[in-house]
């Protein structure tokens, strides 16, 4: 009698797409317990190759509707012109449903009066309608300024101009650095392998070209603690969504710094218990955002089941045979309802003046 012994497929792993076969609870949570506040999305042009990430607005609105999320922060607004026309596409055609961001133009830094240009035209920014500041990953990554110097998150000018947005009584919301893994090298430890494969650029592994991961986020807590009067929003949790002991200590330290939890469900979702005690020890200081342009319902569902329920298992991007941020699963935080309020909502509005 002979035994048959299950063979591997030789299957590259590229290819390779399982379906879980965990059966486990499934809530549908499609409207979240209070109506809410996505304090990170796109709208704009900057990251559309110059078309409207957003080509009908109305449909937008119906989604919102439908999800009952109140309003939508657009980072795009970036300065001059292309901040009117985001300011009159959304926040003057839709009043209390939109709030415009603007950004900086760092390569303003390239000119030998840089800190002075960028403080007057973040005031200028401020004069057109602007609701806050967006400050992108590619401070501290890219950014150089007139000697050829990689422009750091707590550099002298870039901590004037952003006190200068305390002053102006808006908040900045910023994005330094990027997952962990995206600083490590490319083998076959590299956990982000997949999405890297997919986005080379985003792959920052070269310490000839780019700091380490700590180091960026060494200097952005610098830049946070310099400017107190400033209320900060550090985007993707903190920045460092994988290191929530890390984003609790600068909450601790600095009470003008919040986060959101925009993009970082894959994280959040593998470390459910530790994200709810981070919420619960900072109730006033965490924001909902999605990061997920355009807005789905579907998404907003996803959200709103993290948050609220407490199933096991799932995938973060259903969407997606292979899921973009990693081979795992995630569970919901279930958090305390008595949190919600705050986080889904009276936060932001908080931070926003309204």
């Amino acid at each position: 009698m002979t035994s048959s012994t299950p063979v591997t497929p030789d299957l590259p792993l590229r290819r390779w797409a399982p379906v879980s076969q965990l059966r486990a609870a499934r809530t549908e949570v499609p409207r979240p317990a209070v109506p809410c506040i996505d304090v990170h999305n796109h709208l704009g042009r900057w990251l559309s190759e110059g078309e409207w990430m957003i080509d009908d607005v109305g449909s937008l609105l119906a989604v919102m509707d439908a999800c009952d999320v109140e309003l939508v922060v657009n980072l795009d607004g970036r300065w001059g012109e292309e901040l009117d026309e985001n300011l009159a596409r959304y926040d003057l055609a839709h009043p209390g449903r939109f709030a415009t961001f603007c950004q900086l133009d760092w390569e303003l830094l390239r000119r030998p009066d840089g800190g002075a240009a960028l403080l007057r035209q973040l005031d200028d920014s401020v004069r057109r309608g602007a609701r806050g500041v967006k400050v992108w990953k590619n401070l501290g990554l890219e950014v150089v300024d007139a000697e050829g110097r990689l422009v750091a998150p707590d550099d002298p000018r870039v901590v004037a101009v952003l006190r200068r947005a305390g002053e102006h009584g808006i908040p900045v919301l910023i994005h330094t650095a990027d997952p962990i893994a995206f600083f490590e090298p490319l083998d076959e430890r590299n956990e982000r392998l997949d999405e890297l494969g997919a986005m080379p650029e985003w792959w920052f592994g070269d310490r000839s070209r780019h700091p380490d991961f700590d180091t960026l986020l060494a200097a952005h807590a610098r830049l946070v603690m310099a400017c107190p009067g400033t209320s900060f929003i550090g985007a993707h949790v903190g920045c460092a969504a994988e290191d929530l002991d890390r984003v609790d200590a600068l909450l601790r330290s600095a009470p003008n710094y919040h986060v959101d939890i925009a993009g970082r469900l894959a994280e959040l979702g593998r470390q459910p218990r530790r994200f709810a005690r981070l919420v619960a020890e900072h109730p006033d200081r965490v924001l909902f955002g999605t990061d997920i342009y355009p807005a789905t319902a579907e998404q907003y569902a996803l959200h709103y089941r993290f948050l609220e329920s407490a199933d096991e298992g799932f995938s973060y991007a259903p969407e997606e045979a292979v899921p973009p941020q990693g081979r795992w699963a995630v569970s919901a935080a279930d958090l305390d309802p008595a949190l919600l309020r705050g986080v889904y909502r009276d936060n932001a509005r908080r931070l926003l003046g309204l």
